[in-house]
């Protein structure tokens, strides 16, 4: 079979290794990837949002499976587009990648549906929200619209800076149209938790749950990033809970999804605050998380590729996918300022692989046939065990094995997620 990715990041170094364990794939091509994941797919100098571009590589390279992992694709109809000319694609089509690409049908969705969440307003007009905001409950919650690289969400502390973020979005367009409409909701309280699920349409299957940690520095200061680094599973997130999510979340979700005709098929993920009042949605993705992905797929037990196409082809049975008794942790190695100014280009030294170990590239580019730093996160290293605190402390040990000139990871991944264990 000839398999093909869309996406170039830490996700999809993910994917791709996961879908290698399947012997019946002689050949994956990585649209566009990068020059950490040459070794393990044939990189195509064609980008994510190429849609037309996708195409006509699928045709003429006679794909049999294509995998549309980031967002900007799926919410722009890459699925859609190569279905209709044959080939068979894991992911959401454009109608159903709404979920994610508009923050206001999603709230929407979930009061309709009364699927639990934030309450909110929304708002196309600037001067309303900066009106509203005068009175509104602090802190509380901005989020832009459309997709804005998982940075059009301001948690606003203060009144001024409420209006900071309202003005940044609606009026200086920050986030280009993405910020055309906002919603303003209330700041939820609780531990996070990430869930990623197969769905076909009709059941939901989860994978692991697990922890991100947003902040670039440690102790959960600094910036937002795009995750400094993953835990699996997530120690709060209970079988208990997990129930009261399969009922009141997850199937309510895609029934919700059916009943707009819009019916989703792929990984829908959920990103979930435990509140005093019971798990809350905070926000969803139509594809896999990242760096999530770089913790649940190792502790994946079957075949990704099978399951992939259950998904698509509307027959997805819950003992197809099998989880490992274990743990695991993926520690982020960036580019030191990330996700500030940065400098890129220095060569990275990769360790020999090691048992249960594995690092995912996500910003890396040849420079004279070395593989140099070419982004803000540039890795990802993640290790399995048989306990999370030695999952940790291996992908900590591993990461030391890395190099490159600017390196900055945190040093305190999944601290919290031990101390909930104890």
């Amino acid at each position: 079979m000839t398999i093909m990715v869309v996406g170039g990041g830490g996700r999809e170094h993910a994917i791709i290794k996961k879908l290698k364990e399947n012997v019946s794939i002689e050949k994956i091509y990585a649209l566009p990837g990068n020059a950490g994941m040459a070794k393990d797919a044939e990189l195509v100098a064609i980008g994510a949002k190429d849609i037309d571009a996708i195409v006509k590589f699928a045709t003429d390279n006679k794909i049999d499976f294509a995998v549309v992992a980031p967002d900007d694709p799926l919410v722009l109809g890459c699925v859609d587009a190569l279905e209709a000319v044959g080939v068979p694609c894991f992911g959401p089509n454009k109608a159903a990648a709404i979920i994610e690409g508009s923050k206001v049908f999603s709230k929407n969705l979930m009061k309709k549906y009364n699927i639990p969440t934030a309450t909110y307003e929304v708002f196309t007009d600037a001067k309303e929200a900066l009106e509203y905001i005068k009175t509104a409950p602090i802190p509380t919650v901005i989020k832009a619209d459309g997709l804005a690289l998982g940075k059009g969400v301001v948690i606003a502390m203060t009144r001024e800076e409420a209006v900071d973020a309202i003005k940044a979005a609606m009026e200086d367009k920050v986030f280009g149209d993405s910020g055309s409409s906002i919603v303003i909701e209330e700041f939820l309280e609780g531990p996070e938790v990430s869930v990623l699920a197969f769905t076909d349409g009709k059941i939901v299957v989860p994978m692991v749950s697990s922890m991100d940690h947003k902040r670039a520095l440690d102790n959960d200061q600094g910036l937002n990033t795009g995750g400094m680094g993953t835990i699996a599973p997530n120690p709060y997130y209970t079988d208990t809970i997990a129930a009261e999510c399969m009922e009141k979340i997850f199937m309510p979700t895609v029934n919700a999804m059916n009943a707009e005709n819009r019916s989703f098929k792929g990984c829908l993920y959920f990103g979930l605050m435990l509140t005093k009042d019971g798990p809350k949605v905070i926000e969803y993705n139509c594809r896999f998380g990242d760096p999530e992905t770089q913790v649940v797929l190792p502790l994946l037990d079957c075949d990704l590729l099978s399951v992939m196409k259950a998904c698509r082809d509307g027959n997805l049975k819950e003992d197809m996918v099998n989880i490992k008794n274990a743990s695991a942790c993926c520690v982020v190695m960036a580019s030191k300022g990330y996700p500030g100014k940065y400098d890129t280009g220095f060569e990275i030294t990769f360790p020999e692989k090691e048992e249960n170990k594995d690092i995912y590239v996500a910003g890396a580019k040849f420079d004279n046939g070395k593989v140099v730093t070419g982004g803000g996160r540039v890795l990802g290293v993640t290790a399995t065990g048989d306990t999370l605190e030695n999952a940790i402390a291996e992908a900590y040990a591993y990461s030391d094995k890395v190099s490159f000139e600017n390196a900055y990871r945190r040093s305190d991944i999944g601290k919290r997620a031990l101390a909930a264990l104890k």
